[in-house]
């Protein structure tokens, strides 16, 4: 059995030219097909992490491991997708054409790239959206767009900054469960960042709390919740005991979410 890490971080930190030290000495490792959720106060450099997993920005010191690889030599793989806090979507391009770009780059045949388009489509629930342009959609359809297109090359790594960040409360809950819907039909690694407390422990198998910049991890916290998850698990008194363990690693090291950042 194949126990190597699907993430490996060691000893990585993040100096920037103009003398910030956004990272310091950051250790984690994300096991195959688990979803993992970086929680801290803004400025602690969780984007700036999940962009040196993808290989966006070179860490200062330390190094990645992805799938046992180098993370420059795992994103030239394509062994990552990326979704951003906005959707970034062509607007001259329809759903179906935003979703086949990377395989067009990728070179992928037209009747290979449509049936996979096809396959996507269904997986995101979007049928009967494919001729539609994202100024015709919602935003979270707009988003879910996007989840489709950064799976669109079967990556074994879903890198997801905020992607919930600009939507409305009941949006975003639903968009929630339409992530761990997708999550677990994809069998993809997740690497989640989020200001949201409930939405990490909602989301996650594991929390990973971060400190105030430089950035370290302060804490692990294991999410025992089972799966599937519905809308009736926010109720769960277990839920409530973890947004509570996690709101704790938090404030022990005085490092409290404002009320904006804390609200799901």
């Amino acid at each position: 059995m194949n126990d190597r890490p699907a993430v490996h971080i060691k000893g990585v930190s993040k100096q920037f030219k103009a003398g910030v030290t956004a990272l310091s000495g950051i250790d984690l490792e994300v096991r195959p097909r688990e979803f993992v959720s970086l929680i801290g106060p803004s400025g602690c450099g969780k984007s700036t992490l999940l962009r040196i997993i993808g290989d966006l920005i070179e860490p200062s010191a330390g190094a990645v491991e992805v799938n046992g690889k180098p993370a420059h030599r795992a994103r030239l793989d394509h062994d990552y997708g990326i979704v951003f806090q906005e959707a970034v979507l062509y607007d001259w391009r329809t759903v179906a054409k935003n979703i086949a770009l990377p395989l067009e780059l990728l070179r992928w045949g037209r009747e290979k790239r449509a049936r996979r388009v096809e396959e996507l489509v269904e997986l995101v629930e979007l049928q009967g959206f494919e001729d539609h342009h994202p100024w015709q959609l919602s935003g979270g359809m707009q988003q879910r767009v996007s989840i489709a297109r950064a799976l669109s090359f079967d990556p074994a790594l879903l890198l997801m900054d905020e992607p919930f960040g600009a939507l409305d409360e009941m949006t975003r809950e639903r968009m929630n469960l339409e992530l761990l819907r997708i999550w677990d039909a994809s069998g993809s690694t997740i690497v989640f960042v989020t200001h949201s407390i409930p939405e990490a422990v909602f989301l996650s198998s594991r929390v990973a709390v971060m400190s105030r910049r430089p950035g370290r991890i302060a804490g692990i916290v294991e999410v025992d919740l089972p799966q599937p998850r519905s809308a009736r698990t926010r109720e769960e008194p277990r839920f409530f005991e973890l947004v509570t363990e996690v709101r704790e690693r938090l404030a022990a090291g005085g490092l409290e979410l404002e009320p904006a950042e804390e609200a799901s």
